[in-house]
């Protein structure tokens, strides 16, 4: 049966604003995923990184959607192995064959959405592969979530088992953060989610996944609210 655990208000990794609501926290995140994909939609071989950037901050100040709490991030080719963290990567073209991933964290209904997600192009099936394998860990992990209390730390000790079974390697490197209403100083206090000692609480929790292929350069990733 699935759980549902309100904000534990009462551990200073839980507070939320005076603002926050979890209908406003979820329907952030669903528009969210339409810049994603709407992104991800005009990305071409071709492109750079740094084109793919502008080109996504447009499309989002189109979908009003020009205020942000952290800045977007697009990801090519052997680039998708690096974390958040490490804003000086090369420029890269993406090729005919090629994966990439797009990470935007827009400030939405007053509150602090974040998604992302990999996406493969051309023909080569380990790319292709390895973006829905992304997608479907997370999925394996949330359902974890819902079903047992587990703590943070946990849930990402399952998450590299999971990873494993299904051929992968998990970068523990990138492992869940806080989301509030905006601003919320506090969310960088809490922590990672994967160094969370409680359960985490819906709709305040960050699931974050990034993989990389067992033998290639190259990774994806995915991430979405537990909600």
């Amino acid at each position: 049966m699935t759980q549902t655990r309100a904000p534990d208000t009462a551990n200073p990794e839980n507070t939320v604003g005076p603002a926050w609501s979890p209908q406003a926290m979820r329907e952030a995140q669903a528009r969210a995923w339409e810049g994603v994909h709407q992104i991800a939609a005009a990305v071409r071989p071709g492109m750079r990184e740094s084109e793919a950037r502008a080109l996504g901050e447009t499309i989002l100040a189109d979908l009003g959607m020009g205020q942000a709490w952290h800045p977007l991030m697009v990801r090519f080719g052997e680039n998708t192995l690096r974390i958040f963290a490490d804003r000086n990567a090369p420029d890269l073209a993406l090729a005919e064959n090629d994966i990439f991933f797009i990470d935007i964290g827009p400030v939405l209904l007053g509150h602090e959405a974040d998604v992302g997600a990999g996406f493969a192009v051309g023909d080569d099936p380990e790319m292709h592969a390895c973006a829905a394998a992304a997608r479907t860990l997370w999925r394996r992990v949330a359902a974890i979530w819902a079903q047992e209390a587990l703590t943070g730390t946990a849930l990402y000790d399952r998450a590299v088992a999971e990873a494993q079974a299904m051929g992968w390697r998990l970068n523990l490197d990138v492992r869940g953060h806080r989301v509030a209403d905006y601003p919320h100083p506090s969310r960088q206090a809490a922590g990672k989610l994967g160094d969370l000692a409680g359960q985490p609480s819906a709709g305040l929790w960050i699931l974050e996944i990034q993989i990389r292929h067992p033998t290639r350069p190259f990774g994806a990733f995915y991430e979405d609210l537990l909600a």
